[in-house]
């Protein structure tokens, strides 16, 4: 037995060197104010706010800008965003979270993000319909051909 436990300190010998007082790598943390991504259920694909927290499983969100009803959800069913409403209070009541929201345009900070442009690129490109999709290919194909000409000129005039 104690030859296991000298055999353990030569191991953890080492670790010394690492401090504990590292900043984190995680920047998006669940609290309230932050801005979620709904993945699953009637309102999945939309955004509202987590008003307050009610255990290790679960928050109460809101969304009254994007049409989700204040309910209780599931940390498996969101996804946090980079996106955070400040100075709202713990268990903020819709009127409330309304305010803030628009008062911080969380909807549009939303849609100029990266992640939501190509949320909404992709929807649109499952909607489109056979002829749409024909029109679609023609039109790669029309620029493609352009900085193919484009390019084949500019090294003729280098060569």
């Amino acid at each position: 037995m104690a030859r296991e436990r000298t055999e353990w300190r030569a191991v953890l010998d080492g670790w010394e060197d690492f401090a504990l007082d590292d900043p984190s790598n995680f920047k998006r943390f669940v609290e309230v104010g932050r801005v979620v991504l709904l993945k699953e259920g009637d309102y999945s694909g939309k955004i509202a706010i987590i008003a307050e927290i009610l255990d290790q499983n679960r928050a109460i969100i809101d969304g009254p800008t994007s049409g989700v009803p204040r309910q209780p959800y599931s940390y498996k069913n969101m996804v946090l965003t980079p996106l955070k409403v400040t100075g709202l209070p713990r268990g903020a009541r819709t009127g409330v979270v309304r305010k803030v929201a628009e008062k911080e345009a969380v909807v549009e900070k939303w849609n100029k993000t990266g992640w939501a442009q190509k949320r909404a690129a992709i929807e649109k490109r499952r909607s489109l319909n056979d002829f749409a999709r024909f029109s679609v290919m023609l039109a790669k194909k029309q620029r493609r051909d352009a900085v193919r000409k484009t390019v084949r000129k500019l090294a003729q005039e280098q060569a």
